[in-house]
């Protein structure tokens, strides 16, 4: 009975613990994997190691009341769906900010925060749009104690599946429309009622009195009127919450069946993109002079010195760097010459170049840019094999601000499947770089790897030194030069492939 839960509530909240400096920092994104939850700078949604882009997001909408257990039946279904690439998002990060009045009414449990005007929905529309197109946002960060955003928001990358839950997820017709699935979250009133009480007073810091008076104020009745209707636009409907195991395996299987037809339709198009196919025509191979070819022959020699590997290396990225150079637009000019005469030139348009590595080998060929290029900026990607599902991910991350404008020469040493490749144009593309405007630069490329990389973006410009036919079992390309990595720093290779050798050595 009611009476018997509330009497076993604390009066007021707890005194607040001595935070450690693990506590004091921002929390990252919560992303989840099939194997386990990982906490990461950000992973960008995937495309198929073969080059296919994925559809669209599967959206799935969660509804229901205040502590009715939308984020419980949110973990359930995540952890039931085994599916990489899924993301939570939950609507009580988009409180609209309140202005001095309306934080002394809420200090007061005299402010609203059920009614829909109390979200910001045409920011909640904006960001779940983005995400589910694939795109990275910004969210902002809620703090209920204080009742106001923090300064840090977080970055999340969209996914395969997004669940998003919130106490109006049905209640404005821009979000109805980005939903694919809409679950209504059903709980007893009472239920309800005791578990607002303990998560307000346990973990926001009221006091029971307060509770109760905004429940009876504001909880009960915003429920009636404006929650409670969105059932009738529901497709299923969870009674208990989180305990209707039989609920979420429907739910689970549906998301299954919609993954698998796009999983299916994507395989079927793979299957004949790259048979028999012709090189594409965004590639771009260094010309086989004679010099070239010798010093692919030194630097493809098992036997040679490290000294030699490395000053070769070094010959051949100057002149690959140089070679990408020519593909930047020009415009015409006229100089005066110290003689007095004139010359018709070319210069490079105002735009920015910006060098991004692909962390460890990527950042070999920096040396080489930086001389070409004055002043050019720098950024690095880290992206490493999760051995529990094989997929890359996003470690690390440090692009220059405002890149969105700037021709970008992304660098990695070789590429095989094309797997770190296509991970680290799709973050900079979240970060609104023109695909036209990206240049992958790497010594040595298997046929695989191009097909893979300009099949998911055909506007990229890929240049390299030259072009294996095939790669081996584990990924490495034949003939090859072996691991770049250890091979030029001087390192022994790992029994397990990491950084981004994981997929292109």
């Amino acid at each position: 009975p009611l009476g018997s839960l509330l009497s076993r509530l604390p009066l007021s909240a707890p005194p607040p613990r001595r935070r450690t400096a693990s506590q004091c920092k921002p929390e990252p994104p919560l992303l989840r994997t099939s194997k386990r939850t990982i906490y990461t700078a950000g992973r960008p949604p995937w495309y198929s190691e073969t080059g296919a882009p994925v559809d669209e997001a599967f959206v799935i909408g969660l509804c229901g009341g205040s502590a009715s257990g939308k984020t419980t039946v949110a973990t359930r279904i995540i952890e039931a769906l085994d599916v990489p690439w899924v993301v939570l998002l939950s609507m009580d990060s988009f409180y609209k900010v309140l202005d001095e009045g309306q934080q002394a009414l809420a200090a007061r449990s005299d402010y609203n925060f059920d009614h829909p005007d109390a979200f910001d929905f045409e920011l909640l529309v904006s960001v779940l749009r983005k995400l589910k197109k694939g795109k990275s946002v910004k969210v902002p960060v809620y703090d209920f104690t204080t009742h106001s955003r923090r300064r840090e928001w977080k970055t999340v990358y969209g996914a395969n599946v997004i669940v998003f839950e919130g106490i109006l997820a049905f209640a404005n017709k821009e979000l109805l429309k980005l939903l694919d699935m809409k679950v209504f979250v059903d709980t007893d009133s009472d239920i309800r009622l005791v578990r607002r009480l303990q998560r307000d007073i346990m973990e926001r810091g009221r006091d029971i009195v307060g509770v109760i008076k905004q429940y009876n104020k504001f909880v009960k009745p915003a429920f009636e009127q404006y929650i409670e209707p969105t059932v009738q636009v529901a497709d299923i409907v969870v009674p208990r919450g989180g305990e209707n195991f039989v609920a979420l395996d429907l739910i689970v299987q549906h998301v299954h069946s919609q993954l698998e037809k796009r999983e299916i339709t994507v395989r079927a198009t793979l299957a004949s993109a790259h048979q028999g196919q012709p090189l594409p025509k965004t590639l771009s191979v260094l010309e086989n002079t004679p010099q070239v070819r010798g010093m692919h022959t030194i630097i493809r020699n098992k036997d040679t010195t490290r000294d030699e590997f490395i000053f070769y290396s070094k010959r051949l990225m100057r002149l690959l760097i140089e070679h990408a150079l020519s593909f930047l637009p020009l415009k015409s000019v006229t100089v005066e010459t110290p003689q007095g005469t004139t010359y018709e030139g070319k210069r490079f348009h105002r735009q920015r170049i910006t060098g991004v590595s692909i962390l460890r080998a990527g950042e070999t060929m920096e040396q080489a840019l930086t001389a070409v290029c004055k002043d050019i900026r720098l950024g690095k990607i880290l992206i490493q094999t999760n051995h529990d599902t094989g997929e890359p991910e996003l470690h690390y991350l440090r692009l220059p601000k405002e890149i969105s404008e700037d021709y970008v020469i992304l660098m990695d040493s070789t590429v095989s499947t094309g797997a770190a490749a296509m991970m680290a144009v799709r973050v900079l593309l979240d970060h609104d770089v023109q695909e036209d405007r990206i240049f992958l630069l790497s010594l040595l490329m298997a046929e695989m790897g191009v097909h893979s990389v300009a099949y998911a973006f055909p506007r990229v410009r890929i240049i390299t030194t030259a072009v294996d036919k095939r790669i081996n079992e584990e990924f490495h390309i034949i003939p090859g030069i072996g691991n770049f990595g250890d091979r030029y720093f001087g390192t022994d290779a790992p029994p397990a492939c990491c950084e981004s050798e994981a997929m292109d050595c």
